[in-house]
């Protein structure tokens, strides 16, 4: 059985204040498979996987981290990759 390897990607610009809540957002969704920041130079600056079930203590660093970006960004571009209906079993 020959796997699909192709993702779905979606891309959302958010302000400093935005981040964080877009970020809890997609996670809440629960099928956002890894989470990119860039910053308005299309810079790489914050990159994580999301695993099936992550709860809370696992997504604290997370948060965290997201929250220091939040004080430092003006304008980011969140690109969130999604699970493939084949991923889901």
């Amino acid at each position: 059985m020959e796997q699909n390897e192709k993702s779905n990607h979606e891309s959302f610009k958010v302000t400093g204040d935005e981040i964080l809540s877009k970020v809890k957002e997609i996670i809440k969704e629960g099928n956002a498979r890894k989470i990119i920041i860039k910053n308005d130079k299309d810079e790489t600056i914050m990159e994580f996987p999301l695993t099936i079930g992550a709860i809370g203590v696992v997504l604290a660093p997370i948060f965290a981290a997201v929250g220091t970006l939040t004080a430092l960004a003006t304008h980011c571009t969140i690109i969130v990759e999604k699970r493939n209906s084949e991923d889901v079993k």
